[in-house]
């Protein structure tokens, strides 16, 4: 017998497998121990790295997904509890592409489904005005002087579905108010931004229902900040009152649009020269990415110096409430404040 037949085999210096693809490799050889035990295997480099992807791999992996669409995630569960993602995170996003910045009609587009028209039956007459959708569940800002003493309350969408609604919360300070529609789902909230950017001469965009003619749109610029207005907080000064639609109010130490009356509040405005009308109450006012930066509220008419209705209009003297205070008090609507 030669050395290479001997009783104990000898170790091979390389070993070549057959090629053949469906034949794995055979297993590396091992020597055996003093007690002819074979040694327990090393797991192979794979293995470890199948071990480590435990439940903490797993969270990492989840936390780094997350990440990555953090922004819509967030928009996307919000939505689903119905509540807006603004209130929360009190930014806003670009609504319309960036190379459509500043177009009127894609700023129209992405944001006319999330403004409404509203009619409030009162007891001596109707008030007409807008609201601006805030959840996909049918959660609206107005204009607490739009819903004041109303009776009831009627909605209509932009696609013309109409809804019956009931008011949640008001704050007459602030001139807001906050309803809710029976029966909503799947409606467009529209995006509130950050008035606190907002510079004088930025283009904006107004949406709401003048005259009853929803989905009206207009253009313009803001032309001042912080400006002063003075409304009346009297439920029986509302839209439809005085005969001409005009929410009187007090701007400079002049009454526009009738009396005040005793009762007032004054609140912060942002001016515009977009042409507001009777029924853009409550309606939107955007800026050139197509977030809402206000709450149009209050615009001066000609009419009480003519005595011709059909002379009544827009000079470009409007006026809206700056979106922040809206975000601000939407805790307090929300939890059915009413002052």
């Amino acid at each position: 017998m030669t050395e290479s037949q001997g009783s104990h085999p000898q170790q091979p210096s390389s070993y070549s497998a057959p090629v053949n693809p469906e034949w794995p490799p055979p297993p590396p050889y091992q020597p055996m121990t003093a007690t002819g035990v074979l040694p327990a295997p090393e797991p192979a480099p794979g293995a470890k790295k199948r071990r480590k992807r435990g439940p903490a791999a797993l969270l990492a992996a989840v936390a780094i997904v997350a990440a990555a669409v953090g922004g819509a995630t967030a928009y996307g569960f919000q939505e689903l509890a119905g509540k807006d993602t603004v209130s929360s995170t009190g930014t806003g996003t670009a609504v319309v592409p960036t190379g459509k910045r500043g177009d009127v009609a894609a700023i129209a587009a992405a944001v006319s489904p999330s403004v409404v028209e509203i009619n409030a039956s009162l007891g001596t007459g109707s008030s007409t005005g807008s609201g601006v959708v805030i959840t996909s569940d049918g959660e609206i800002v107005t204009n607490n002087h739009v819903v004041a003493g109303a009776q009831s309350i009627k909605v209509r969408t932009s696609d013309g579905k109409s809804y019956t609604a009931d008011v949640v919360g008001t704050d007459s300070s602030k001139d807001l108010a906050l309803i809710k529609l029976r029966g909503a789902s799947g409606l467009k909230p529209a995006s509130l931004g950050n008035s606190s950017g907002v510079q004088v001469g930025d283009t904006v965009v107004a949406i709401g229902s003048p005259e009853g003619l929803t989905g009206t749109v207009t253009s313009g610029i803001v032309s001042a900040l912080d400006r002063d207005v003075t409304v009346s907080t009297d439920e029986n000064q509302g839209q439809g009152q005085g005969g001409d639609g005009q929410w009187p109010f007090q701007f400079g130490g002049r009454q526009f649009n009738g009396d005040t009356g005793s009762s007032t509040t004054t609140y912060k405005a942002i001016q515009t020269d977009a042409s507001l009308n009777p029924g853009n109450s409550g309606g939107a006012l955007i800026d050139a990415s197509g977030n809402v930066i206000g709450i149009n509220s209050a615009m001066y008419s000609s009419s009480q110096q003519s005595s011709s209705s059909s002379d009544a209009g827009s000079i470009g003297l409007g006026f809206a409430i700056p979106v922040n205070t809206v975000k601000s008090d939407l805790a307090k609507l929300r939890a059915g404040n009413h002052s």
